[in-house]
């Protein structure tokens, strides 16, 4: 009978915290054990399959064939071992959640709701990732994220946790200069602050005496993230077409103003949690969902959410 390894799953998540890091240094930190530790364990993992898995220089690691295979199978070992830990725990909401989402977002209102999320679930490690690129969930090993927008077909599930009205708005200083526009088609004497998403249409949305018309728009800056947006028109770069919650705070307050309100077309940036279908939902990601479902329900800057979606 062929000895018994132990400390297989040990190794994968070493080494698959390595490739994630970026290097042996970056993943002592987060595993808290020392770097020669870890290329200890590395070393051992390949003598033991017998090939190298990763490329070290001093400038940078990358993986080999065979490491590139290693990686994926072990991210996939490591997720149905803590999926079967938590099946076996009757439902005990523990071990680690790897969480993505957006920086304003993330900032706003995953942030702030952490700390009771945290005291509801003691046994839970939660591991936040704030960034405005879309990341890979099963190579970054991310159990969930809330992605803002419509999501492209991909073979990730949704769940809908709520919407943002958008607002067509300028800064006082910018409308000083170049005047209020009155109706839709005054914006193509203006300059319109756009994103660069690859989906983002050089148009936007109106209601003109009963029909939606399709405005377009052009400008000197475009960006990749709502919150570069907003900073851009509250500098008075331009007008914007951005969801409401990012910048309700600003035009309450006078430092922006919404335009063409009695032209909107009433369209919604939508808010989903996205996850890696396959097998049953892991304890942890749907209490981390029904939380978020439950915080956002509260909020004035997100309407309609309907937690059953």
């Amino acid at each position: 009978m062929p000895r018994i390894l132990m400390e297989r799953s040990g190794e994968m998540e070493v080494f698959a915290r390595v490739v994630q890091d970026g290097g042996f240094s970056a993943a002592a930190r987060n595993l808290d054990l020392t770097p020669s530790a870890v290329s200890k364990l590395i070393a051992r993992l390949e003598a033991r399959l017998g090939t190298r898995l990763l490329v070290r220089t001093t400038r940078a690691l990358t993986l080999t064939e065979e490491g590139e295979a290693y990686y994926h199978a072990a991210l996939r070992i490591l997720q149905e071992l803590n999926d079967a830990d938590e099946e076996a725990s009757g439902g005990a909401v523990r071990g680690r959640l790897r969480i993505n989402t957006t920086i304003p977002f993330g900032t706003m209102f995953v942030a702030p709701a952490m700390p009771d999320f945290v005291a509801r679930n003691p046994g839970l490690i939660v591991d936040l990732s704030f960034t405005d690129g879309i990341v890979d969930l099963i190579a970054e090993q991310t159990d969930v994220a809330i992605r803002m927008g419509n999501l492209p077909d991909s073979g990730l599930i949704a769940r809908k946790l709520g919407q943002s009205r958008r607002v067509v708005c300028a800064a006082p200083s910018y409308l000083e200069r170049l005047g209020y526009p009155m109706v839709p088609a005054d914006l193509g004497q203006h300059d319109c602050l756009t994103f660069n998403f690859r989906r983002a249409t050089p148009s936007w949305p109106f209601r003109v005496e009963g029909r939606e018309i399709a405005q377009p728009v052009k400008g000197s800056i475009v960006v990749n993230n709502g919150e570069t947006m907003k900073q851009m028109v509250l500098a008075g770069a331009g007008v914007a077409r951005i969801g409401l919650f990012h910048v309700a705070e600003e035009i309450a307050a006078g430092r922006l103003v919404a335009l063409l309100e009695e032209h909107n077309a009433g369209d919604l940036e939508l808010v989903h949690a996205v996850y890696v279908g396959g097998g049953p939902l892991p304890h942890r990601v749907r209490a981390f969902i029904e939380h978020m479902a439950v915080t956002l329900s509260a909020s004035p800057l997100l309407q309609g959410i309907s937690r059953g979606e």
